[in-house]
């Protein structure tokens, strides 16, 4: 069946979660056991992440398990994807941090709640499919702006810093931490070596094993056993609650409303982009289609929750849900079963987390970092194309020095521009001259065709390309540049993929400056997308006449000027 002919799927079938999907194909006993052991391989993999990032982005490490908590429930049990796990992401560190730095940790939760209510409108709005349409160079520019700026973040906890007062700017961090540096604790940058050292020799040793896991609780265990001189959770935040908040919202008056808007907005962009990127990518490594809008909608969902129990922003997390997929799971249920987990692990081993020393968390976000680069597509797109070149690295730069949001909205808007100037430079006007060969009857039974005359009564004007704004200036151009003043012009748009309003507009301009002087505009060969914009924006016969072809036109135009 023809893709454009096909049926519109209805409201219940674009917003079924991907779970009832699964369950409705057959769920059995051998499903439930490796969905449970992928979740608790996510979950060994969420662990400290969820902490790191938490005390990362300026708030206590227990917020950050219980956005894994009750996100990561809420995006596996009513998301469109059928393996994205949800919970904080590196991606927003930045965000989330500049938020509490502005309005406090009750204002990140109601930005964050107010996030949630603008994702799910999104998703029942339909607007996910517009998602894709963020450019690759941006993508590569914001992401590893983020990660250049979360490294700079735990500069202070790799080298123990002592600093009153971090800033939050890049250039004024790095000049604080300048002067911070005598202060360096030789320990913690021996805690964070050695952290880093272990994830890279078990990753590439024993990929399968928890390589996140493995180096923090064996810097845990040797803070401890030594009695290291080193910053802990313990002494940092005083330790992990074992329990989980009753929920409750976050103080809501008009005026906060409007100030954390434009944090709620950035954290919607961020969101969008990160979690449909994220069930992308499981699509390709699984399999199957995810559903874009549903997959917003739980997003929305488990954003407005999560700050109810005192959580932060969740988010798709592509390294969780490829881990989740590497480990064999077979549908959400692996990702409910990732929640719980962790639930356990905070109602039971809550208190062992107060040993885990800052450094080696701050190792484990370095890596982070360095990950999140895509280095070897950044390289390519500095020097493969200039246009991606500038796109990508005025993101980069903005997203650094300036803001996240800014960076991926100028980015955006440029390269919408260089797209537009490329698409312009492709449309061709070109005025076609077809002779008859020597000696050749005067008609040919069988052919009817007929061709175009090599006097200046009729002009035949061949367009190709798409035919919009970006273009018009170079099709007027070209028509103005038409010296001699046929009695018929024959405009062919059989090449013209695209007809906006402002090629319209330079059509009827022919048109009224042919009929001034008596002179007749015809329109052959236009797809019937193209006829119909002419149509519905005044393009009549009493303008321009329409044609199948150029032959039935220049018969038509010849049987004008000779009864003329």
């Amino acid at each position: 069946m023809d893709v454009a002919s096909a049926p519109k799927p209805s409201f219940r079938e674009l917003y079924t979660p991907k779970i009832v999907t699964v369950l409705k194909q057959g769920y059995g006993l051998a499903s439930l056991r490796a969905d449970a052991f992928s979740g608790l391989t996510v979950a060994i993999v969420a662990l400290p992440l969820s902490m790191a990032i938490a005390i990362a982005s300026g708030v206590t490490p227990d917020r950050g398990l219980y956005t894994s908590i009750i996100g990561g429930f809420i995006v596996s049990a009513f998301g469109g994807s059928r393996f994205q796990i949800g919970g904080p992401a590196g991606a927003f560190i930045v965000l989330v941090a500049a938020a509490v730095a502005q309005h406090g940790v009750d204002g990140l939760l109601l930005a964050t709640l107010l996030s949630g209510l603008m994702l799910a409108a999104i998703g029942f709005l339909r607007l996910g499919a517009f998602i894709k349409y963020i450019p690759y160079p941006v993508t590569v520019g914001f992401t590893a702006g983020i990660a250049v700026i979360i490294f700079a973040s735990q500069i202070r906890d790799l080298f123990g810093l002592r600093l009153e007062h971090e800033p939050g700017p890049l250039l004024p961090k790095l000049h604080a931490l300048g002067t911070a540096l005598p202060t360096t604790s030789p320990i913690a940058v021996l805690v964070a070596a050695v952290t880093i050292a272990l994830i890279v020799v078990v990753r590439r040793y024993r990929p399968q094993w928890p390589s996140f896991l493995i180096a923090v609780v064996v810097a845990a265990v040797g803070a401890a056993l030594f009695g290291l001189p080193v910053e802990t959770i313990g002494t940092q935040f005083g330790g992990i609650p074992q329990t989980l908040p009753a929920p409750s919202l976050p103080d809501i008056s008009y005026a906060k409303v409007l100030a954390v808007l434009p944090n709620a907005v950035a954290f919607t962009l961020l969101g969008c982009i990160e979690s449909l990127l994220s069930a992308v990518v499981a699509d390709s490594m699984a399999g199957g289609r995810h559903r874009s809008n549903c997959e917003l909608v739980a997003q929305g969902m488990a954003n407005i929750a999560s700050p109810l129990f005192g959580g932060i922003c969740v988010t798709g997390n592509i390294a969780r849900t490829a881990a989740n997929i590497r480990s064999g799971a077979r549908g959400p249920v692996s990702g409910m079963l990732h929640a719980v987990f962790l639930l356990l692990f905070v109602l039971i081993a809550a208190p062992v987390a107060s040993y885990i020393p800052l450094a080696s968390l701050a190792g484990v976000l370095t890596i982070v970092a360095w990950n999140m680069v895509e280095k070897h597509a950044f390289a390519r797109l500095l020097r493969v194309s200039w246009g991606d070149a500038v796109v990508l690295l005025v993101t980069f730069l903005l997203v650094i020095f300036r803001d996240l949001s800014e960076g991926i909205l100028i980015g955006f808007a440029l390269s919408a521009l260089l797209f537009m100037h490329r698409m312009a430079g492709m449309v061709a006007v070109e005025r076609v001259h077809a002779w008859a060969p020597d000696d050749m009857a005067d008609s040919v039974p069988g052919d009817e065709k007929l061709a175009v005359p090599a006097d200046s009564d009729i002009a035949v004007i061949r367009v190709s390309g798409a035919f919009f704004f970006g273009a018009t200036s170079a099709v007027e151009a070209a028509l103005d540049r038409i010296s001699d003043r046929p009695k018929a012009y024959i405009i062919d748009l059989s090449a013209v993929s695209l007809l906006d309003s402002s090629g319209v507009a330079t059509i009827e301009g022919l048109a009224n400056k042919a009929g001034r002087r008596g002179a007749a505009v015809y329109i052959v060969a236009a797809t019937q997308a193209v006829r119909h914009t002419l149509l519905r924006h005044g393009i009549q016969e009493t303008s321009a006449r329409f044609r199948k072809d150029v032959d039935s036109a220049i018969k038509a135009a010849r049987q004008l000027i000779g009864g003329a």
